[in-house]
């Protein structure tokens, strides 16, 4: 019992929150019960029921079939975006860290300078400047959030250097470049993961208020924010609208902060 109320209890609960998105991610891949976009006039505004589980919006079109598809571009966006902000994040962290000097100067100047702007905000200016699509969306995000990633690689290989095994492989004459990929970033993993879940979390935070706002991902592809905005007329009438796009995004984002505290109380506590 003990143990349920240390970090298990953070893994069980997150991994329980993600498996219901996964499988709605997996079920929505290869089988929807109705077309996302397929109106019904019929079946405007139907209250979840057997045929309609997640019931129907304004336009008639199935509710559940809708958050079955969203799970898809939530999950696209919030994985591709992390990967680009980890792509310019481990490089530019990576540099700093192990030179120092003006590379180091110059790389946080540039980081502070983008973090010291609000990040929805500069998300939606690029986005708004080189249009509304989820490629756009993806890479806007991603140099958003490379700052984060470039502090942590930076800190981390900052305090890896004084450690014998890399003054011994310097001493040795390992390239830089060795060093780096071999041992300094799987000694950084420890750190990198919790922020990288915490950046998926975080990133599909900023798209679906992206989405929300018109500029994310663009109809007919189904996202939660969207379907959000489109429901903020029929919250009285039609709670529904609201409420299953809401717990899904619920389950997405508290299950993976679940995971990433489990992840750092796990690290923390094995470093005693």
């Amino acid at each position: 019992m003990r143990s349920f109320n240390g970090p298990k209890r953070y893994l069980i609960t997150g991994t329980i929150l993600l498996s219901i998105v996964t499988a709605f991610f997996l079920i929505g891949l290869f089988w929807t019960p109705y077309g996302i976009n397929s109106t019904d006039s019929a079946s405007k505004l139907m209250a979840p029921c057997a045929e309609h589980i997640f019931g129907t919006d304004n336009l008639g079109r199935d509710v559940f079939s809708r958050c079955l598809v969203a799970s898809r571009y939530t999950l696209l966006v919030s994985f591709a975006g992390v990967a680009t902000a980890l792509l310019f994040g481990t490089f530019t962290g990576l540099v700093a860290g192990y030179y120092g000097g003006w590379r180091d100067k110059v790389i946080m100047i540039l980081s502070n300078g983008v973090m010291c702007f609000p990040g929805i905000l500069l998300a939606l200016v690029a986005v708004a400047i080189f249009g509304a699509s989820m490629f756009n969306v993806i890479w806007a995000l991603g140099i958003v959030f490379s700052p984060t990633f470039a502090r942590v690689y930076r800190s981390g290989t900052i305090e890896l250097l004084d450690r014998d095994y890399i003054l011994q492989a310097k001493i040795m004459g390992v390239s830089p470049t060795r060093i780096t990929l071999i041992h300094i970033l799987p000694n950084l993993m420890p750190q990198v993961i919790p922020a990288v879940i915490t950046g998926l979390a975080n990133m599909t935070l900023f798209e679906s208020g992206m989405s929300y706002l018109g500029l994310g991902v663009q109809p007919p592809a189904a996202s939660y924010g969207k379907m959000l905005s489109d429901a903020q007329s029929y919250m009285t009438t039609a709670p529904w609208l609201i409420i299953f796009p809401t717990l899904m995004l619920v389950c997405y984002i508290l299950g993976l902060y679940f995971i990433s505290e489990w992840i750092r109380t796990s690290v923390k506590g094995g470093s005693r």
